[in-house]
């Protein structure tokens, strides 16, 4: 009787810690949300104003594949590090990981050399675009992206879309060639004070940037899906081939000029600015983006386009009239409608959306960082 009792008054107990505990992990997770809208926003505005600020600037240029190359060791010594920090300073079991998953396993390492190779592409041709095209015009033609990596599930994962989410993307392409009809207006104009810069090359560079990074993320869920590596591991493995291959690449353009003024000629803290934002924005995205859904990152996305838009207008004297404004907002609808859930489907679709870049439950992800579904968890007995 006493022990029934004792434990009659235990439950109530528990239950109202349990419903405290949620309450609190609930309010934790929604300012997680807020921080994560704010460093994806800065993160993708800051990355491509800062990109067109420093290309833009009169003087020695950097060159553009050494800082593509650089990104890429940054990327690799910091996964390292952090890998190294999970395993507590353990040289030994650390090695003995690399050395499982690079050469033991070297079968799923080589599977990573084609989107690398795809990415290393995009990462060059992004600095081509941006070097010729207003940053607001790039941020929302580079939107097509979303276009590409739809039409590439579809046919390579035989994913199905939603009504919205093919409206969008008819909305998409039709904000995207407003704005493109509205820069060929307008681009004597602009050629006679940018004499150095060609909107057609960057028009160009762009587009197949977006082909190629749409070709790259399906192919790259497709080839890692059951796999377990972490996602740190995942970069280490990327970042390899990305430094050999943006090496190659460096040797083959710009290999002359760096062996006559070096590796480094042109960087300049800003520069160093830009190559640190490419390396380690790209890391912190993979970690926040596991507190945000399909919504937050289009949302995101969109106040993206706006931060850069208006940031241009004072930064670079860029030109906003009422057909950029109407093409970007098509965009930026677009955008915002197709990360809307699809019907019947809305919390399964955007809980798997939002974990799709850390592979959801990834437990060396987890070490660095609170799980957001705690509260939801029930105690086994």
């Amino acid at each position: 009787m006493i022990m029934a009792a004792a434990a009659s008054n235990e439950s109530p107990n528990r239950s109202t810690e349990d419903k405290t505990s949620a309450r609190r992990q609930n309010e934790v997770n929604k300012k997680l949300k807020y921080i994560s809208l704010a460093i994806l926003v800065i993160q993708n505005a800051s990355l491509i104003l800062s990109i067109r600020y420093v290309r833009t600037l009169p003087g020695d240029h950097f060159y553009t594949t050494s800082a593509v190359v650089m990104a890429e060791v940054l990327k690799v010594l910091t996964c390292v590090l952090i890998i190294l920090i999970q395993k507590r300073g353990n040289v030994k079991s650390f090695v003995s990981l690399l050395y499982d998953s690079l050469v033991v396993q070297y079968l799923d390492t080589l599977k990573l050399a084609v989107p690398s190779l795809i990415y290393t592409l995009q990462n060059n041709l992004q600095y081509v675009a941006i070097s010729n095209l207003p940053a607001a015009t790039f941020q929302v033609t580079y939107q097509l992206k979303i276009l590409t990596t739809a039409l590439f599930s579809v046919l390579m994962l035989r994913k199905s879309l939603s009504k919205i989410q093919w409206i969008s993307l008819v909305l998409l392409f039709a904000g995207v060639a407003i704005v493109q009809v509205e820069q060929e207006g307008g681009k004597q104009k602009e050629a006679v004070t940018s004499a150095n810069q060609s909107y057609f090359k960057g028009l160009v560079s762009v587009i197949i940037s977006c082909l190629s990074s749409g070709f790259a993320g399906v192919y790259f869920e497709k080839i890692l899906k059951g796999s377990s590596a972490s996602v740190w591991m995942r970069n280490i493995q990327l970042g390899i081939f990305g430094t050999l291959l943006g090496l190659l690449g460096m040797w083959w353009n710009d290999g002359a000029a760096i062996a006559e003024k070096g590796f480094l000629f042109g960087y300049t803290p800003m520069v160093w600015g830009v190559i640190f934002n490419q390396a380690f924005g790209g890391l912190l995205v993979a970690v926040v983006v596991k507190y945000a859904d399909n919504i937050l990152k289009g949302f995101a996305t969109s106040f993206s386009i706006i931060v850069s838009t208006i940031t241009s207008v004072y930064l670079f004297g860029f030109h906003v009239d009422l057909i950029f404004t109407l093409g970007a907002g098509l965009v930026i609808g677009a955008v915002y409608m197709y990360s809307l859930p699809k019907p019947n489907t809305s919390t399964s679709s955007t809980s798997t959306s939002s974990s799709s870049h850390s592979k959801g439950g990834d437990p060396e992800l987890d070490a660095f960082l609170p799980n957001p579904k705690a509260p939801g968890k029930k105690k086994r007995n």
